[in-house]
Parts: C-alpha cells; sequence; structure tokens
C-alpha cells in the first residue's frame, strides 16, 4: 500500500464522459421482487476482448456499492479504470483470453436506470420515487443483458463485495448460465455491525436539509454534506486498523491542506475529509440509499438450513477469497459458505489472503500476486488451457523450509510414499487429502482418473500452487478439526506427512476416520537406524529429512514419533490397522525386516 496517507481505492474513480461505454434499453417491464415495477430499463455498459465464436468465454464483472462501468481503460488514451490491476491484456482476468463485460448497475448513477435518470411515464428524474431495489432485481437486469449480447452461458461471474453478493446470486439463481463463480470478500449477509454503519450512513443523508426528500436534482446541489459523511464512515470500514496505523500514525497530527468544511485537525481527517469530498462529485446520494439498502437486504439464507439449501442450486465451479484484515466482510463469513459447499460436495476452491488493506484489499495491488494469480489460474483452468505444471513443485516456488509449500514434506525428490498411497486407493475412490501442499498427490490422482478429489492446506503458496493445476483446495488449519466435512463423505482421506504438525493427534485421526471410511496416513520414522546413530553416537537431535533437513531450531515438526509409537498410539485409541508398508526411501525400496529400525517413512491405512 502507498504511504503518503491520501490513496485510495477511489483514486482513479471520476465524473468524466465514459468514452467506451455502450447502452442498452429493455422496454419490457421489471417487475421488482419488493414490489412494483419499471417500466423500461437502460443499462450502460462496458465490453473488453472478443467474443469467441462459441460465445463460451465471456466473463461478468459485478462492480461494488461505488463503482461503474468503467472496470479497465481500454487504450492508453482511455482514463483508468477501477480495476485495472485485475482486468486487461495479459492481466489476471486477461483480456485476449476473455470476453469481459461490465454494467453499471440497476439503481447506480452511472448511466443505468436509476434515481437520477428520467421516469419515461412522467419525464423528470425517479429521485425519491425510485422504487426499492434488490440485488436479485440487479441481476435480472445483468442476465438481459448477456441475453441481449447473445450469451446463453457466462464462463464466469466475477465480483467483490455487493458485486460478491451477486456472483452469489447469479450462481443460485441461474445455475445453468454460470460455469465459474469468483467471489472476493463477501458473504451470505451483512454483519449487524456492517449493516449499523449502513444505517448511519443513510441517516446522514436524510437529515442533510440539502435532501429535500430526495427531490434535490433541480436544486444547484443535493444533500452533499450528508453523502460526504456516508461515504467517510464507508472508508473507515474499508480500511484495517494496521492500514490505518501505517497511513497516519507517523503523521497524526500533520493532516493534508485541503478545501473542506470538514475537520482537518488530524491527519486522518483531513483523508476523510478529502476522500468524503471527492465522492460528492461523482456519486448520487439517492443512488447511495438505494444500493446500500439493496445490500442491506441481502440474505442468501437466514439459517443454516436455509443457506445451504440455497447453495444447492448451484452447479458451477468456486472460488472464494476473503482477506484477513477485513472486518467489514470477515472471513468466517466467506468461509461460511465454504463449509456449506464442501458438505454439498461442490467444488470450490478458498483461501484467506494475508493483508493489512482491510476490505479495499480486493482493489489494491498490494496482494494481487496471490489473489490475481487465484483469479487468473481459476479463468484458465475454466477454459480447460491451464499452463501444465509437473507432479512437482514448479521452479517458482521454493521448497523445503518452514512456511513454504512443501514443508510438510519430508522430501526433495520425488515422493516415494505418493506411489505407495496410490497403490493402496482403488481406481474412481473419493479422496480428500489433508494437508496436501502443492497438490502433488491430487495431481496424481486426476490423472488417473478420480472424479471427487479435494485437498485442505493451510500455507498460502501451496494453494496457489494447486489453483495453477485447477485443483479444489480449501485454506484451513487442521488443528480445527475437520467440522466443513460430513460424516463418511470420501472413501479415503489421507494425512501425507503431516501428523508431525498437528497438536492434537487423536482428534484429526478420528475425524479422518468420521470423514472418510479408511485413512492413509504416512510419516517419517525418527527410530530409523541413521536417525538413532545421530543421537546415540554423535549427540546430535536427528534431522529428520537426512543431511539436507529441518535442524531442531527451523523445524516445523512438533512432534517426532516411532513406528512402533504409532503402532501403540493406535491399539490405544481402538484404531485398526488394515495394512502398514514401510519404505526405505533412501534405497527406493519396502522394509519387510524389523521396519521400526530400518524404514524412514511409514504408510498405515487405518480405520475404526
Amino acid at each position: 500500500m502507498a504511504r503518503n496517507g491520501f490513496e485510495s481505492s477511489d483514486d482513479v474513480r471520476h465524473a468524466r464522459p465514459l468514452k467506451h461505454a455502450q447502452q442498452v434499453t429493455f422496454h419490457e417491464p421489471l417487475r421488482l421482487e419488493l414490489g412494483g415495477s419499471l417500466r423500461e430499463v437502460s443499462v450502460t455498459f462496458e465490453t473488453y476482448g472478443r467474443l469467441s465464436p462459441q460465445r463460451d468465454n465471456a466473463v461478468l464483472i459485478c462492480h461494488a456499492l461505488s463503482g461503474d462501468s468503467h472496470v479497465a481503460a481500454h487504450d492508453e488514451a482511455d482514463d483508468p479504470g477501477w480495476w485495472d490491476i485485475l482486468v486487461g491484456p495479459g492481466k489476471p482476468i486477461d483480456t485476449d483470453r476473455c470476453f469481459v463485460i461490465c454494467p453499471n448497475i440497476l439503481g447506480g448513477c452511472r448511466g443505468t436506470t436509476g434515481p437520477n435518470r428520467i421516469d419515461p411515464g412522467r419525464g423528470r428524474p425517479y429521485a425519491a420515487d425510485f422504487p426499492a431495489i434488490t440485488v436479485g432485481d440487479i441481476v435480472e437486469v445483468q442476465r438481459r443483458l448477456t441475453a441481449h449480447l447473445g450469451i446463453e452461458r457466462l464462463m464466469a461471474v466475477v465480483g467483490g463485495s455487493l458485486g460478491g453478493h451477486m456472483v452469489l446470486t447469479w450462481a443460485t439463481r441461474f445455475p445453468q448460465q454460470v460455469a465459474g463463480a469468483i467471489a472476493l470478500a463477501t458473504s451470505a449477509r451483512l454483519t449487524s455491525q456492517a449493516l449499523a454503519f449502513d444505517v448511519v450512513g443513510r441517516n446522514a443523508i436524510l437529515r442533510d436539509p440539502a435532501f429535500q426528500n430526495g427531490d434535490y436534482y433541480d436544486q444547484g446541489h443535493g444533500p452533499i454534506v450528508g453523502l460526504a459523511i456516508a461515504r467517510m464512515l464507508g472508508h473507515i470500514t474499508y480500511l484495517s486498523r494496521e492500514a490505518m496505523m501505517q497511513k497516519f500514525d507517523a503523521q497524526r497530527l500533520q493532516p493534508r491542506d485541503v478545501q473542506t468544511q470538514f475537520e482537518t485537525k488530524f491527519s486522518v481527517g483531513s483523508y476523510l475529509a478529502y476522500q468524503g469530498d471527492r465522492f460528492g462529485e461523482r456519486f448520487d446520494a439517492n443512488s447511495y440509499l438505494t444500493l446500500t439498502s439493496a445490500m442491506d437486504l441481502f440474505d442468501l439464507g437466514e439459517t443454516p438450513e436455509k443457506l445451504r439449501a440455497t447453495l444447492a442450486r448451484a452447479t458451477c465451479r468456486w472460488l472464494l477469497v476473503s482477506y484477513t484484515s477485513d472486518w467489514l466482510f470477515p472471513a468466517f463469513q466467506s468461509q461460511e459458505l465454504v463449509a456449506h459447499l464442501i458438505g454439498l460436495n461442490q467444488p470450490v476452491t478458498y483461501c484467506n489472503v494475508e493483508t493489512d488493506c482491510g476490505h479495499d484489499a480486493f482493489l489494491l495491488p498490494d496482494q494481487i500476486e496471490v489473489y490475481g494469480d487465484l483469479v487468473h489460474s481459476f479463468l484458465v483452468n475454466l477454459q480447460g488451457s491451464g499452463r501444465p505444471i509437473k507432479d512437482g513443485t514448479p521452479p517458482e516456488l521454493p521448497e523445503g523450509g518452514l512456511g513454504t509449500p512443501e514443508h510438510t514434506s519430508i522430501f526433495h525428490h520425488d515422493r516415494l510414499d505418493y506411489e505407495t498411497i496410490l497403490e493402496l486407493i482403488p481406481p474412481d475412490a473419493s479422496v480428500l487429502d489433508l494437508g496436501c501442499g502443492t497438490g502433488g498427490l491430487l495431481a496424481r490422482l486426476r490423472a488417473r482418473g478420480h472424479q471427487q478429489i479435494m485437498g485442505v492446506e493451510r500455507d498460502e503458496k501451496a494453494i496457489l500452487c494447486c489453483a495453477r493445476r485447477g485443483l479444489n483446495v480449501v485454506q484451513a488449519d487442521l488443528n480445527r478439526g475437520l467440522p466443513a466435512f460430513t460424516q463418511g463423505q470420501f472413501d479415503f482421506v489421507v494425512l501425507s506427512q503431516t501428523l508431525q504438525t498437528v497438536e492434537d493427534v487423536s482428534r484429526i485421526l478420528h475425524d479422518m476416520l468420521w470423514v472418510g471410511r479408511r485413512g492413509i496416513v504416512s510419516f517419517p520414522n525418527v527410530a530409523y537406524r541413521r536417525r538413532r546413530i545421530e543421537l546415540a553416537e554423535q549427540g546430535r537431535a536427528p534431522r529428520v529429512q537426512g543431511e539436507d533437513g529441518f535442524h531442531w531450531y527451523d523445524t516445523p515438526y512438533l512432534r517426532s514419533l516411532s513406528i512402533a509409537d504409532f503402532e501403540e498410539f493406535c491399539r490405544e485409541q481402538g484404531l485398526v490397522i488394515r495394512e502398514q508398508i514401510a519404505l526405505d526411501t533412501e534405497a527406493d525400496r519396502r522394509v519387510s525386516e524389523d521396519p521400526n529400525l530400518n524404514a524412514d517413512v511409514a504408510v498405515v491405512v487405518l480405520s475404526r
């Protein structure tokens, strides 16, 4: 994030004419979900790239509350767009490959029918008479637009925040028309805290004397004070505590010199005043009331049962992204959606991106290499032409250290235990891989023809690698168990080279055998003869990966165990060892004689 204190996701937005805007008017009345109708609806939109002859490369982008159709610059002479970092030739949403459509939404103020547009029945702006709308109404207008463009099925629908609500609505209301859904920083509904901020913002507008009950278009100016206060309040929610400290703490009493009627004693005050005043130059207060109300009313399901039933209608692939410092749409809301999608056996990838940028993170360049790569990989794999990645770790991702994609692996070369595990899993069995790393085992399973496969991984870089491979992997901490999964959901649950990093071994093994009919566990054997020699003769803590392995001070392992230890543990826990294979990976062979001494890795099949 730039640090002069005044950059924001609003910087490139403006009220200038949109050079490449197109418009279409639908004369069929739009019946609204909350009652009433609109006699006709006009939609302002922009397109990028070319629609393929098969009409199968269309990506619909749904903007957030204050966005518009100008998602990206069309050429060097064009004004910047609000998502230039993500959309354009060679960018994550690659307009050399995709036909991108971005409409200004119903109720907006940049050309699409909204409060500031002319009511054809009266010949003057709708103003306060513009009816209450829902996210469902907004999506219905978008559906009409895509039909007008001759698109029967969208390759993907993409959006964040309020735009994410539209993505969720598309996927669940028009499942046959959506191949992929990318929802960033969003939720099934707002928290009461988030809703409260909208309530205060609307009251600031409604109590501004210049509001004039919404009929202010011929009054010279509208409720610019109330709108500015609403936007200032909004900007507080878009940032995180850490972002505000970084932007303002060092020069707390050195505010920027801005011409404003608002308090500027503190640097954060001058920032909010600047953003509030600028917002009033390009946005309409009635649209703000209309769209925040639509967002506040959005609810995919007020109970877990209703939410699950709504999501069950979807048939698309999913990518959900949340951001660690977002307290407006906190990560647990995305995780709730992910949990239901997992329980419904829907293909989903999820990552909670580490960032200090708050809710605005999905619009900023700070973590673009993470969420942008996730979006790009998801789209490329939807098109079925993803760049190939070998079963090993891609060269751009390092191996072997704590916090890197393969830190759960004891190997720096081909995984012999993977080949053993593959032999133990019947063809076409469903498999959940816990601590899946960069997806090596899952990639092998997919190549073998397995259809229902999924991974769980904590490391962000490893999830990126899995996404590039087109694998369905969700970010989660195994130390919190497997609450998202249902009983008997998979034939096999695999825990490969991860057991030694888990805090509650008993819990994870019992959870594995609740989710799967069989569990497969592989782990390094600390009683291997070379490790015994290191301790007994050299007096040194064994390095589990051999000479290139972890030291005692940088190991991610919480514990070391032997094959004999694990066998005793299973007896005590009532776990049945169905099969056990001991490996000497240094000699690339199986071990039958005294495996506790002669094997460095064990692979065990468990059941209750």
